[in-house]
């Protein structure tokens, strides 16, 4: 079923205002996405009738706050395709969970000259945390490069992963847009004895996921970016690789028990939750993982491609050459977030510019520096859209980029 923009703006309440006498229009989901009342409401509910401390109390309340926050796992669970619950462990975002993996994992398993291969589209996140490895126990890093054009250069893959023990991916860049070939590079990585952690951060709000399918051994995505709270991330990994693993964080809640001489852990996934956990947010990521799965993630990204086309169709046709966009330019390669240089105004001013039209897009280096170079500018404007975008959207930020003209030309 098609995705229907009218019936999904109602329900999100920030949309429904107006900004320097504008119509809002929200356009960096890639940084953060909107609620819907649905989640806004499951959250409000957790507060005002049955807020307790989860896995703690025995009483009515803090037993129904256990079964919400138990419940909005199984949703995950489900909405990624985890074979078990046990596979499923909160965190904090994304960024949280792939430290988890460099620390828990990394620390344990990684030696002066072994090597780790990533890509130089990645985030901070998949990169900062293997540079602290290199520099504490001197690992190698090794990098996928680019083409021109924003796709991951493959064809020495089997030579780079010669080696490697672990693969770090981006399943779809912040910034380029692109869709990574994850399933490609996992089967590679494992070929050469290697486990993969993939980024979905920018994939799991717009596209399908099934963990088995994309082959990774780590996964971790985040909840703001797919209509949920701050706040409330998820990291998935094969059962065993958790139960190897020692532990992140220590206290209370990730014990079975303490003794003045050691301690043993708790169970999967709870061994990697220490202290009492973001169990309102998580309610609302449960929340959003329904309000998604009513939509249908197909019908997501069908919206999404075809939103992305006009978007990059209607921005070549007004602006040509004045206006360069960073990545693929097939809306089948890409998702959503659309980064762009115009002439030569730098990005933050651009930024304000579209501001005062009311139309909201990210500027800056989008946690991606090394790209940034790679692309041979400082920063870009990036507009990123959503489930309650739609060509009015697109429109207005083209209509914005015209009253930018007039300011600075």
């Amino acid at each position: 079923m098609a995705l229907d923009v009218s019936v999904v703006k109602k329900d999100f309440p920030i949309l429904d205002q107006q900004v320097h006498g504008r119509r809002l229009v929200y356009l960096d989901s890639a940084s953060s996405s909107q609620k819907p009342r649905a989640v806004l409401e499951a959250m409000q509910d957790e507060l005002e009738t049955t807020y307790a401390n989860v896995h703690r109390g025995v009483y009515a309340i803090a037993e129904e706050s256990t079964r919400r926050y138990e419940d909005a796992r199984a949703k995950v669970a489900r909405f990624i395709g985890a074979r078990s619950t046990r596979e499923v462990v909160f965190t904090k975002n994304v960024t949280e969970a792939i430290n988890l993996v460099a620390y828990a994992w990394g620390r344990s398993h990684l030696q002066p000259g072994d090597a780790v291969l990533l890509t130089e589209m990645e985030h901070h996140a998949n990169i900062v945390p293997w540079l602290q490895l290199k520099a504490e126990r001197g690992i190698e890093l090794r990098y996928l490069p680019l083409t021109d054009d924003g796709h991951l250069m493959l064809d020495d893959l089997a030579q780079m992963v010669d080696g490697v023990k672990l693969v770090g991916v981006s399943c779809c860049s912040n910034v380029l847009g692109t869709i990574n070939p994850v399933r490609r590079i996992a089967d590679a990585a494992h070929a050469a004895g290697a486990l993969v952690i993939a980024d979905g951060a920018q994939y799991s709000p717009h596209m399908a996921t099934d963990v088995s399918a994309l082959g990774c051994d780590f996964y971790g995505f985040t909840g703001h970016k797919m209509l949920g709270p701050t706040g409330i991330g998820v990291l998935w990994a094969r059962e065993e690789l958790l139960e190897a693993m020692p532990i992140f964080i220590g206290g209370g809640e990730m014990i079975r028990d303490v003794r003045l001489d050691g301690f043993i852990p708790n169970e999967l996934p709870w061994k990697f939750e220490a202290g009492t956990p973001p169990f309102v947010e998580a309610i609302g990521l449960g929340a959003a993982v329904d309000y998604l799965e009513n939509i249908g993630m197909d019908a997501v990204r069908a919206h999404e491609k075809a939103l992305t086309a006009y978007a990059l169709g209607t921005l070549k046709e007004r602006y040509g050459d004045d206006l360069v966009i960073h990545g693929p330019s097939d809306p089948e390669d890409r998702g959503g977030a659309i980064s762009f240089v115009y002439k030569d105004v730098h990005p933050h001013d651009l930024s304000q510019v579209l501001d005062q039209a009311g139309v909201c897009v990210r500027a800056g280096h989008h946690c991606a520096k090394p790209l940034m170079r790679r692309l041979g500018v400082t920063a870009t404007a990036r507009a990123s859209m959503y489930v309650y975008n739609d060509e009015a959207d697109v429109d207005a930020l083209a209509d914005a980029l015209a009253e930018a003209d007039t300011l600075f030309f």
